[in-house]
C-alpha cells in the first residue's frame, strides 16, 4: 500500500510539474501575442499594415509556430507569433528578400506582391522568366523583385534557363544581349561568360543601373549575395561607391564591357532572332534578350506648369556640393527622406508628401526623419500637392483647398518610377496588374 501511495504522490507530482510548465507557457505565449496585437494596431493607426511591395503571405492552417520565419527576417517586426501561429505585423516595412520564405521548415509562406485593393502592373513571366514572346526574358526589379540579393540570383538564373533553350543554328551576331546593367543585368552578363555565351549588356546610362542614381553615401544592401564569376560577397551595410567597385572589379578581372549610354528603342523578331535598335540608331542581331530595365528608370513626373524648369531633379546625386539652398523634397518613401536627410546640414529642407503620414519607410529612416522633425531642422507638409513651379517659389495646395507658396531654389522629386509599359507591350510583352498574386512559392523552387 505505502508502495502505491508513494507512486500516486509522485505521479501526482509530475503531473503538476508538468501541468505547471503548460500554464507558465500559455502565460507567456498570451503575453507576447498581446505584444503582437499592440504592434499591429501600432501599425495600422500610422498607415504601416498593408504592403506595398513584394511580401510573405502566411498559411495559418500550415504554420506551426517554430519561429523560423521571425528569427530569419533582418528586418524588424515585419513578422511576429499571435495566438500560436506566425502574423504579419508591418507589411509596409517589408523589402522582400524572402529570407522568411526559405526559412519556413514546413513551407506556409508565399511571396506576394499586391494585394485586394491595391494592384501592380507586372509583365507575362513564367517560372523560367520567359515571356510570352518567346526569346525574350526578364529579371530583376521589373518582374517585381526589386531587392538588389534577389535581383542577382535572379539575373544568374534567368541565364541558365536560357542557355538550355539556345539555339546555335540560328544566325545572329551575339547568343544573347542583356538590356539593363543593374544588379539583374550585371548578374546575367557574368553568367552569360560564365556559360560562355557571346554576350553584349546595353545601359540605357551608367553602370549599375538604379544603383549608380542613389546618393554617394545611401547604403544599398544589406544582406549576403551570390554573385557570378566572384563567389560570396559577404558585404553588410554596404554603400553605394563600395558595391559599384566591385562590379566594376569583377567585370574587369573577366574582360568584360558594358555598353553605356546605349538606350534600346526597339526590339523586332525577324526570322528566328531579334533585332535591337538603340536611340542613336545602332542596331544589333541576338538569339535571346534579357530585359533588366528596372522600374524605376523612367521617373514619375508631377506634371505640373514649370516642371521643366532646370532646379527640378528626380536624383540626388552630390548632396555634399549643395549648400545653403532653400530645396523642397516632395514624396514620402525612402529615397525622398534618405536624400532630404543628407541635404539637410547645409541647407534650408522642407518635404511635401501627400498622405498625412509616412507609410513606407524602413526603421532607420523613420527614426532619423522623428528626430529631425523633433529638433526643428525639417519641415514636413502632409497632405500637400505642387500645383506649380515657378522661378523661386513652389506653389502646394493643402488639404485640396488651402494655397500656400514657398521659396525656393531646388526640387527632388522622388514620385516613384513608371514602368516602361509601352515599351514591353510594343514589343509584345502583355501586361497584367496582379492584386496579390504569388511572385513565389515553394513550388517553384
Amino acid at each position: 500500500m505505502e508502495v502505491i501511495i508513494e507512486k500516486i504522490v509522485t505521479y501526482g507530482v509530475v503531473v503538476l510539474f508538468l501541468v505547471g510548465i503548460v500554464v507558465i507557457y500559455l502565460r507567456k505565449q498570451k503575453r507576447e501575442s498581446k505584444i503582437v496585437e499592440q504592434k499591429i494596431q501600432k501599425a495600422k493607426e500610422e498607415g504601416l499594415f498593408e504592403p506595398v511591395t513584394l511580401h510573405p503571405v502566411i498559411d495559418i492552417n500550415s504554420c506551426i509556430k517554430s519561429g523560423a520565419c521571425v528569427k530569419a527576417c533582418p528586418e524588424h517586426d515585419i513578422i511576429g507569433i499571435r495566438d500560436g501561429k506566425a502574423t504579419i505585423i508591418n507589411a509596409s516595412q517589408c523589402i522582400g528578400h524572402g529570407a522568411c520564405f526559405h526559412a519556413c521548415p514546413v513551407q506556409a509562406i508565399t511571396l506576394c506582391i499586391g494585394t485586394e485593393k491595391r494592384g501592380v502592373d507586372l509583365p507575362h513571366v513564367n517560372h523560367f522568366f520567359e515571356t510570352n514572346v518567346s526569346g525574350i526574358y526578364i529579371a530583376g526589379e521589373m518582374g517585381g523583385m526589386g531587392l538588389i540579393r534577389n535581383a542577382v540570383e535572379q539575373g544568374r538564373q534567368a541565364v541558365d534557363f536560357l542557355s538550355m533553350k539556345m539555339d546555335k543554328t540560328i544566325e545572329a551576331e551575339y547568343d544573347l544581349i542583356v538590356v539593363g546593367a543593374g544588379p539583374a543585368g550585371i548578374s546575367a552578363t557574368l553568367q552569360a561568360h560564365a556559360n560562355k555565351l557571346k554576350t553584349l549588356t546595353l545601359e540605357q546610362d551608367s553602370l549599375g543601373g538604379t544603383v549608380f542614381t542613389f546618393p554617394r553615401t545611401k547604403i544599398v544592401m544589406t544582406y549576403p549575395m551570390n554573385l557570378p564569376l566572384h563567389g560570396k560577397v559577404r558585404l553588410y551595410e554596404t554603400g553605394k561607391e563600395e558595391l559599384l567597385n566591385l562590379w566594376n572589379e569583377v567585370l574587369s578581372k573577366n574582360n568584360i564591357t558594358i555598353k553605356e549610354r546605349s538606350k534600346v528603342e526597339k526590339i523586332e523578331q525577324v526570322n528566328k532572332h531579334f533585332v535591337l535598335t538603340t536611340l542613336s540608331g545602332e542596331q544589333f542581331t541576338c538569339r535571346k534578350v534579357l530585359l533588366s530595365i528596372g522600374r524605376r528608370g523612367t521617373p514619375r513626373k508631377l506634371n505640373v506648369p514649370g516642371e521643366e524648369s532646370p532646379k527640378v531633379a528626380y536624383r540626388l546625386l552630390e548632396p555634399e556640393v549643395i549648400k545653403n539652398k532653400k530645396i523642397l523634397v516632395v514624396g514620402g518613401g525612402d529615397s525622398a527622406i534618405e536624400s532630404a536627410l543628407l541635404l539637410i546640414d547645409e541647407n534650408k529642407v522642407t518635404i511635401s508628401y501627400r498622405s498625412d503620414v509616412f507609410s513606407r519607410l524602413k526603421p532607420k529612416n523613420r527614426e532619423k526623419i522623428n528626430e529631425a522633425i523633433a529638433s526643428e531642422i525639417v519641415e514636413v507638409i502632409f497632405n500637400s500637392n505642387v500645383t506649380a513651379i515657378e522661378k523661386d517659389f513652389i506653389q502646394l495646395k493643402i488639404n485640396d483647398h488651402e494655397e500656400i507658396r514657398l521659396e525656393n531654389d531646388l526640387i527632388y522629386i522622388f514620385a516613384g518610377g513608371e514602368l516602361p509599359t509601352q515599351f514591353l507591350e510594343k514589343t509584345g510583352i502583355k501586361i497584367t496588374r496582379k492584386f496579390g498574386d504569388a511572385i513565389l512559392k515553394h513550388s517553384d523552387k
